[in-house]
């Protein structure tokens, strides 16, 4: 087997989405994380449509959309000020406590590594840089490249040959599980990031390669794979 490539999820893996509840508690207050919730819920699902309607918007188009269904379907209205603000707090959103110090062991390790995500390039970088964890990547796939989202068999192709990568040498790191579901389908290898042990993987035909409750743990489970 060639070295490992790895491909890793941004939003829900690097980085946390409900990092977004500290900025919506000025808006909705007691609310904001039930709020941030159904905000990351309907995001996905409106990427979901999309690339079954084959009705492509990018990614920030999907968060906006999302935004406005919360706030009509959780009675909180909110001005276009606000709404501006959120949206610019999404691409500065924190990353998880334990991406830095895994990043770091997995580049001495020697790894590959490719930030992979249904986000349009620029507010990736964004979030990495925020987030001080650009530099351990050796670059950025951005399903925007070929206009559908994930879990798309074609992102996931699409990804392997941007990474001159066959499938058999490639993981999905991710704590989504129609992502983890989705790179096995394509034949890559997964690990799922289960951050809280109320998670459930979906009980479908495929299971993870790997499953971990830390990013810490990665390389030791690509090792012993």
């Amino acid at each position: 087997m060639n070295k490992p490539v790895l491909a890793f999820d941004v939003y829900g893996t690097l980085i946390d989405t409900a990092g977004i509840a500290a900025q919506l508690r000025e808006n909705v207050g007691d609310r904001a994380t039930a709020f941030a919730q159904l905000w990351r819920e309907k995001q996905l699902e409106y990427t979901f449509r999309r690339g079954l309607m084959q009705r492509y918007e990018i990614f920030p188009e999907c968060t906006r959309r999302a935004l406005e269904y919360c706030c009509a379907a959780l009675d909180a209205p909110l001005d276009d000020a606000s709404c501006e603000r959120l949206l610019a707090a999404y691409r500065v959103l924190p990353a998880y406590p334990d991406a830095l110090t895994a990043l770091a062991a997995l580049q001495d390790a020697g790894r590959r590594m490719f930030a992979f995500s249904n986000g349009i390039r620029e507010d990736i970088e964004s979030l990495l840089g925020h987030a001080g964890i650009a530099d351990y990547f050796e670059d950025i796939v951005s399903v925007d490249e070929i206009g559908t989202f994930k879990p798309n068999p074609d992102v996931y192709r699409h990804f392997l040959q941007r990474a001159s990568a066959e499938a058999a040498d490639a993981w999905l790191i991710s704590g989504n599980p129609f992502d983890v579901i989705g790179a096995l389908a394509t034949g890559m290898r997964a690990a799922w990031v289960r951050r809280s042990p109320a998670a459930v993987f979906d009980p479908w035909e495929f299971e993870p390669t790997a499953t971990i409750t830390s990013l810490v743990e990665l390389d030791t489970k690509i090792a012993t794979a």
